[in-house]
């Protein structure tokens, strides 16, 4: 339960590295003499034993009620292919449809046909697994829920799939306007018309093929899929490629007229971390409709006082020993702005359209509270979204996440993102009540975006706003126990409580995830 920025933090990945490494050492002797080390091996432990293989003594004649329909993406084209399933889709009577690539062969698709179809209930309209990828240390591991925001910005759900034959009449079967990414169209529109979704957290072969993964088959028709899906929600806004294969990178026009925002800044002295972080705001914001509110927390220091009087923002003064959530849920009873951002006074803006993009995202009606991505003072990611793998930590891609893949590239929905940024419409914070005042220094976040989603708005966040985060100017090492201990207790931490948009076979255990197989 410690920081990963304290003093107890430092410490515990200190102490667990020996054990980690040996456990790692032991785990990796049974491949290395086949495969070496020179491949990117994610998790750190991973082995490609841990794929299911298929049962000899099984045939797919156990399972009539599947369609089975093998693809061929390289002699064959795109047109054909739809054309020939839908032409399936209404000539059969069973219940589900099983796509698998030329390149898998009897023994793969009987594996997977007898791992997917254990799952395959009445109250399930796809039943998808964890795949090989391209390279073998490295699989494709996927989250139990496929958030809405994710799916836009690329195909979470990808092969093996059980697909209900049903819902795919229902929503017109497949569409080959979209190019090769037909399947991640068709997921679209059936999340879209309430489908529902069941992961199976085991790597079955019968995955996508490499070509499934290469920017000029995939890119064209990955945009065309998400601009379709903007389109059919009414939402205004651009599509690009990505910057991996796969990607959609999408954009929400803001709302019109311009909501108002205000951005709340914390602190207590430390005026030349204020006065960089609001010199940031104002010389590169595009976004107009702002506000600066600093919060005042018994600064002493008469550089402080000369700066509160001469700054054209307003000061509020928020007097009382540092508790970060009192202190926030008091510049927000301040704010009659639409939105509001908590930022901290060690943050600096990089992204000029940072409100612009924060705020569309913020806008929709199912979205609770926006983050974006925090870098430290040499460009290393330092937030990319909270995990709970079984605790929160930040995501950092290039660090604990070496992997640049489609997940860590994309918008996409996260059990939480950090109060050093986020953004959250006022009367929504409201109707949570703010953030727990009882969780004074840490926690009181994740808290408040883990309660967002209970009330049925999510959380999402963006890699393309970021922001320069020097963690732990203003707090140091002040840590409270008794504030994780109380979030542990009340979530169920370590016991039935899941990271709904992570893979449930990732643990991250110091700066590293491990394996752990289902």
């Amino acid at each position: 339960m410690a920081g990963a920025q304290t003093l107890r933090g430092r410490a515990a990945r200190w102490l667990a590295r020996p054990l980690l490494a040996r456990q790692r050492s032991r785990r990796l002797a049974v491949v290395t003499r086949d495969l070496g080390d020179e491949q990117m091996r994610f998790p750190s432990d991973y082995v490609p034993s841990t794929i299911v293989t298929p049962d000899p003594t099984q045939s797919s004649a156990r399972f009539p009620d599947v369609l089975v329909v093998v693809i061929d993406e390289v002699s064959s084209s795109v047109e054909s292919i739809v054309s020939s399933l839908n032409e399936s889709l209404d000539a059969t009577t069973a219940s589900w449809l099983l796509l698998l690539d030329a390149t898998h062969g009897a023994g793969e698709r009987d594996g997977a046909l007898q791992e997917l179809f254990e799952e395959a209930t009445a109250d399930r309209d796809v039943i998808f697994a964890d795949e090989p990828g391209v390279t073998p240390l490295t699989p494709i591991l996927k989250p139990p829920s496929v958030g809405p925001h994710t799916l836009l910005s690329y195909n979470v759900i990808g092969r093996p799939a059980l697909l209900r034959v049903n819902t795919l009449k229902e929503i017109g079967g497949f569409h080959a306007s979209v190019g090769w990414a037909f399947e991640h169209d068709a997921y679209l529109r059936m999340h879209e018309v309430g489908a529902t979704f069941h992961h199976v957290a085991r790597v079955i072969n019968a995955g996508r093929a490499t070509s499934s993964f290469e920017a000029e088959h995939i890119n064209p028709g990955t945009r065309a899929a998400t601009e379709a899906a903007l389109v059919r929600r009414g939402w205004r806004g651009t599509v690009e490629n990505g910057a991996v294969p796969g990607v959609s990178r999408w954009r929400l026009a803001p709302a019109t007229p311009s909501p108002s925002i205000d951005i709340i800044i914390p602190t207590r002295d430390r005026i030349d971390l204020v006065r960089r972080c609001v010199e940031s705001i104002e010389r590169l914001s595009t976004y107009s409709n702002y506000n600066i509110i600093i919060l005042d927390n018994d600064s002493r220091e008469p550089a402080s006082h000369q700066y509160f009087t001469s700054t054209r923002h307003r000061v509020v003064a928020c007097p009382g020993e540092f508790n970060y959530a009192k202190i926030v849920n008091r510049g927000v009873d301040q704010s009659s702005a639409d939105f509001v951002v908590t930022l901290n006074n060690d943050t600096v803006v990089l992204s000029a359209d940072w409100l612009d993009q924060m705020v569309a995202l913020a806008s929709l009606d199912d979205v609770g509270i926006v983050g974006a991505c925090l870098l430290d003072a040499k460009g290393h990611h330092e937030h990319d979204g909270f995990v709970i793998a079984p605790y929160p930590q930040h995501l950092r891609v290039g660090a604990n996440y070496p992997v640049i893949d489609q997940f860590s590239n994309s918008v996409r929905d996260v059990s939480a993102v950090t109060g050093a940024v986020q953004m959250v419409e006022r009367r929504w914070w409201q109707r949570l009540h703010g953030m727990d005042e009882g969780l004074k220094v840490v926690m009181n976040d994740v808290d408040l975006c883990l309660r967002s989603q209970l009330e049925g708005r999510l959380v999402v966040y963006t890699p393309d706003v970021q922001l320069v985060h020097e963690a732990g100017s203003s707090r140091g090492d002040l840590d409270p126990i008794d504030d994780r201990n109380l979030f542990v207790r009340r979530w169920d931490i370590f016991g039935d409580f899941q990271d709904p948009y992570f893979a449930e076979s990732l643990r991250l255990i110091g700066d590293l995830f491990v394996y752990r197989a289902p």
